[in-house]
């Protein structure tokens, strides 16, 4: 019934390998530079699809700081079909949007996007615990001009966009479909949701079957890491997870839209497990396994994006993740300068917190803090120290997952993470513009004392405790009064979108429901190498008399 790319483009994990045939796919420039988007092709085909991965991967590889830049860059094999250049400023949820429908008007391919959405049950339809449903559409076939297009998703996409359960199969059907866990079928392109009200856009999946994404964010950064645990699970209908845009095929001057049943690789596998899923459709029961042997979710995605063909070694997973963890505190540098340029913590504290500080149309908070950000470096920080730990029980019990040939595993360990905590910096200007420098070990310790409150000083938005190092803090007896009250947020690492959080300094400080937790989890690494245990080498006897 239908042709082309209506279903999983499984062989497309071979894109990450294809340089050679990018020059080929981005040499097909069209030399016209209308802004008449042309449609004459019917559908998007595997070719088109892997054109787009391609198109995707190189943008994410790139390194360039704005979508807008990336765009208007020798980066985009399309630069100067746009006439003076296009504003692609955009955040987190229009990047994906944009970037497909940039894509589809310069390959002259049909497109169609959600233009609103609703909540099912009622509530804020960016966190609604039910999810959403979709409350209008506009296909584009062709005569229209792109770059208003582009324009025009900007105004109507939102995170709330992709908040639609897997089960959501009606008319009008959403855009996106939740994907299996495989080679191909997650692939640069692909969308990642955080049910917290993030997207994010897959553009390179490793050997290893790390999945790399860029995001981007209200104030149009641009930032870089690798999917894990600060991408939190939760309840399915509000659709957290991978997702692909739906094949799509224009027949007849109408736009046709894949349903689930008629996509190869549709799956709600990251939803309820691909083992034995629970009766009654309980998410946190679900359970994963490849090739039989049971595993956690996150370590499933990294087999299944590895084929399969995946053991872990200890030295290269602290390298590679502290690696990942610094980048993130580097990005967390850029927000938190940005908010002192801006003055931000020259101004009065306001006499209370936004309504909710994870989720807010607050202009300065919503631009200038880092809750959410901070929370998920904080998750990060978690899921690290327990990899570490369940790695070295996996190599003290022999398992065969663990590839780790050396004579000394706590030292090789200890070795790796002194070297990578030493090249780990994060140098920021005082108040007094003096510069600071913290390493590694330093950012670990100040981790929940980082303040994400705009109004801070910058030493206390790295976390400074010592009279020293706080000499040159300006801030207010009022403001020190909010930062110490704010503790118990800084401890929290769960973002709760959904509760009202609009306390007093006095609330906080009484400790109201919702204002945080008293203690903050364990994000010590090197404790867990420093007291790992002992195993004993495997020795074989010899024979008596030998």
């Amino acid at each position: 019934m239908f042709s082309g790319c209506w279903g999983a483009v499984v062989g497309c994990g071979m894109v990450l390998r294809l340089f050679i045939a990018i020059v080929a796919v981005f040499a097909v420039v069209p030399a016209w530079a209308s802004q008449t988007w042309r449609v004459t092709k019917s559908e998007w085909t595997e070719e088109d699809e892997r054109g787009y991965s391609a198109f995707v991967q190189r943008i994410g590889e790139s390194g360039c700081l704005t979508p807008d830049d990336c765009i208007n860059s020798d980066v985009n094999p399309y630069r100067g079909t746009d006439g003076k250049g296009i504003n692609f400023n955009a955040d987190c949820a229009d990047l994906v949007y944009m970037l497909r429908a940039y894509y589809a008007w310069k390959n002259e391919l049909p497109f169609t996007y959600v233009t609103g959405v609703y909540a099912r049950g009622g509530g804020d339809i960016r966190f609604s615990t039910k999810g959403n449903r979709v409350a209008g559409r506009r296909n584009i076939k062709g005569g229209v001009n792109g770059r208003s297009v582009i324009y025009a998703i900007r105004d109507s996409v939102s995170s709330a966009t992709y908040r639609v359960g897997p089960d959501m199969d009606e008319n009008p059907i959403t855009d996106l479909y939740p994907v299996k866990i495989q080679q191909g079928s997650v692939r640069p392109g692909t969308a990642i949701y955080d049910v917290n009200g993030h997207v994010a856009i897959v553009y390179k999946i490793g050997t290893d079957g790390r999945v790399y994404y860029m995001d981007s964010h209200p104030d149009f950064t641009l930032t870089r890491s690798v999917y894990g645990a600060q991408f939190g699970r939760d309840f399915p209908a509000m659709g957290a997870g991978f997702k692909n845009f739906r094949p799509i095929r224009l027949e007849r001057g109408r736009i046709h839209i894949a349903k689930n049943e008629q996509i190869a690789d549709y799956s709600t596998e990251q939803f309820h497990g691909n083992v034995n899923p629970d009766p009654q459709g309980d998410w946190r029961k679900a359970k994963f396994a490849y090739e039989g042997l049971e595993v956690g979710f996150y370590e499933y995605v990294r087999i299944a994006m590895a084929g399969g063909k995946l053991t872990f070694n200890p030295v290269a997973e602290i390298k590679a993740t502290m690696k990942t963890l610094c980048n993130d505190l580097y990005d967390r540098q850029r927000f938190v300068e940005m908010a002192i340029e801006a003055g931000i913590d020259r101004k009065p504290h306001p006499e209370k917190l936004p309504p909710n500080i994870y989720g807010t149309d607050h202009m300065e908070w919503e631009i200038y803090s880092t809750p959410s950000r901070d929370a998920r470096i904080k998750t990060a920080f978690r899921a690290f120290r327990g990899d570490v730990e369940r790695l070295i029980q996996l190599w003290m019990d022999r398992d065969e997952r663990v590839s780790y040939d050396g004579l000394d595993l706590r030292a090789d360990l200890k070795k790796t993470y002194d070297h990578a905590a030493e090249i780990c910096t994060v140098i920021y200007t005082n108040s007094a513009g003096r510069r600071v420098t913290l390493y590694f070990p330093d950012l670990v310790k100040r981790l929940f004392r980082m303040s994400f409150d705009p109004y801070d000083c910058i030493e206390r938005r790295w976390g400074a405790t010592s009279e020293e190092e706080l000499a040159s803090c300006a801030n207010t007896r009022t403001k020190e009064r909010w930062y110490d009250a704010m503790q118990r947020l800084r401890n929290q690492i769960d973002r709760t979108y959904d509760a009202r959080m609009d306390f007093t300094v006095r609330q906080l400080e009484d400790a109201v429901p919702g204002s945080g937790v008293d203690t903050a989890p364990d994000v010590d690494v090197k404790h867990v190498i420093d007291n790992m245990g002992y195993r004993a080498p495997i020795t074989t006897m010899a024979p008596p008399g030998y």
